[in-house]
């Protein structure tokens, strides 16, 4: 049976829950299993950048974290289901807190690119009778994700990109990215309710036909994408897409505004498979430089010396 998984970032019981019950019950009605989670509820330590996972994967031996939490069991959670939604209160106009944390601990490590990478490696270790472990098969298997953002005023402009740069990393297939304006009193607004009813039927339906699903959201302005975000280069009609990564340049048409990319640049979107190899190698070789660089006694130096220069203050040495 097609299973989707609900994710709630936000208070217990508050509008984030409901809004999040909402679509799986209307996934429900459409045939599907449901599971409803509940983030605060988990113990999830924040990415301390040390790259264990990237040495892992780039060596072949498997896919891990140095962390021992929760945050394993809610990822698997999520990839042995065919679609996922989270619902997340808006924090200074993006993610918030919670949803970033978790976000970091998917990238790198369950990066698609990079897991395929590991199990290439993995693979021919192996048959060289040397270490090597494989991925689950389940990381690298396709999803289909809709995010429900929820404010109390209209400051959440970014929250949209936000959202989706977390599907960037497993390569999950955006269907709804929804931000819900002024929605302190939500549950009571019919038009809203109804909405995220309507997000969970989309859902449903993509779920069960995953190689055929379609982004149903907003056009947006990226005609990859979708996203909305551009950096524009200073001094230039260059706009490279925040969420994808794609350059294009930037127009005006019929007082509209427009990107459009050249037939060079689309395969090195983000989110797709040959742009996360082209990331994916561009790592491992900087990896490899700097596993070298630290054999050399100039780099173990300069470790040093800013290992000396300035001891870090203690809370205790401030009271």
């Amino acid at each position: 049976m097609t299973k989707i998984v609900g994710v709630s970032f936000g208070t217990k019981n508050g509008n984030n829950d409901a809004f999040c019950k909402e679509a799986l019950i209307a996934a429900q009605e459409a045939g599907c299993e449901v599971e409803f989670i509940r983030a605060q509820d988990l113990t999830i330590k924040h990415c301390t950048g040390c790259i264990t996972c990237v040495k892992m994967l780039m060596s072949g031996r498997g896919n891990m974290c140095i962390h021992k939490d929760d945050f394993d069991w809610l990822a698997m959670e999520m990839f042995r289901a065919d679609g996922v939604l989270m619902v997340d209160p808006i924090f200074e106009k993006g993610a918030s807190g919670l949803f970033h944390t978790i976000m970091d601990r998917f990238g790198p490590r369950m990066d698609t690119g990079n897991n395929y990478i590991c199990a290439d490696i993995a693979q021919k270790n192996i048959a060289e009778g040397k270490p090597g472990k494989m991925p689950d098969p389940a990381i690298m298997s396709p999803k289909v994700v809709s995010y429900i953002a929820i404010g109390g005023s209209d400051w959440g402009t970014h929250v949209e990109s936000d959202h989706q740069i977390q599907a960037m990393t497993p390569s999950w297939k955006v269907i709804d990215n929804e931000w819900f304006s002024w929605a302190k009193t939500a549950l009571m607004e019919d038009e809203m309710v109804a909405r995220a009813h309507q997000i969970g039927v989309n859902l449903a339906e993509a779920a069960k036909d995953i190689e055929h699903a379609e982004y149903k959201g907003d056009e947006g302005i990226c005609p990859h994408c979708h996203a909305k975000d551009f950096y524009i280069k200073p001094g230039t009609a260059r706009a490279i897409c925040t969420v994808c990564g794609l350059e294009g340049e930037l127009s005006i048409v019929d007082g509209a505004a427009k990107v459009t990319y050249s037939d060079d640049e689309w395969h090195k979107a983000h989110d797709i498979a040959s742009g996360k190899q082209i990331h994916g190698m561009d790592i491992a070789q900087n990896e490899g430089r700097l596993a070298e660089l630290k054999k050399t006694d100039a780099y173990k130096e300069r470790i040093k010396y800013y290992k000396e220069a300035i001891q870090p203050t203690q809370p205790e040495q401030v009271a």
